[in-house]
């Protein structure tokens, strides 16, 4: 299976914090599994770290780098048909990166990760 972290189950996993539910971490763990982050969850951490909203041990560029590694995560990028794909999403979120994990997991169909009650109303698989 092919699944996507939104940025909280990122961070819940690296930081082993008890938030992230017991199927997700099973999923994120299983070997078999392709866990994917997205340049999305990247500038939203980069934004939040430089807001001081967020507290990273070391730059943006070189933790998520690290942490990728680490855990065998593999980036996906931003498409032009991505962005483009958020126009015809409900107004259900708000938050432009989310729409963008949810246009992902539409077009690349992937599962996504995420305890986020708005993202599970769209028509995508979660993993909770």
């Amino acid at each position: 299976m092919q699944i996507l972290l939104d940025t909280h189950s990122f961070l819940w996993w690296i930081s082993d914090d008890p938030q992230l539910s017991k199927t997700a971490r099973k999923t994120i763990e299983d070997g078999a599994n392709e866990v994917f982050f997205s340049a999305a969850s990247a500038w939203e951490l980069a934004i939040k770290n430089q807001l001081g909203k967020l507290r990273l041990p070391n730059t943006p560029e070189a933790f998520v780098s690290e942490q990728l590694q680490l855990n065998g995560f593999r980036p996906l990028s931003i498409t032009v048909s991505h962005s483009l794909h958020t126009a015809s999403l409900p107004a259900i979120h708000r938050d432009p990166f989310d729409r963008i994990l949810v246009a992902q997991s539409q077009l690349e169909q992937f599962a996504i990760v995420t305890t986020d009650r708005f993202i599970r109303q769209y028509e995508v698989s979660t993993i909770w």
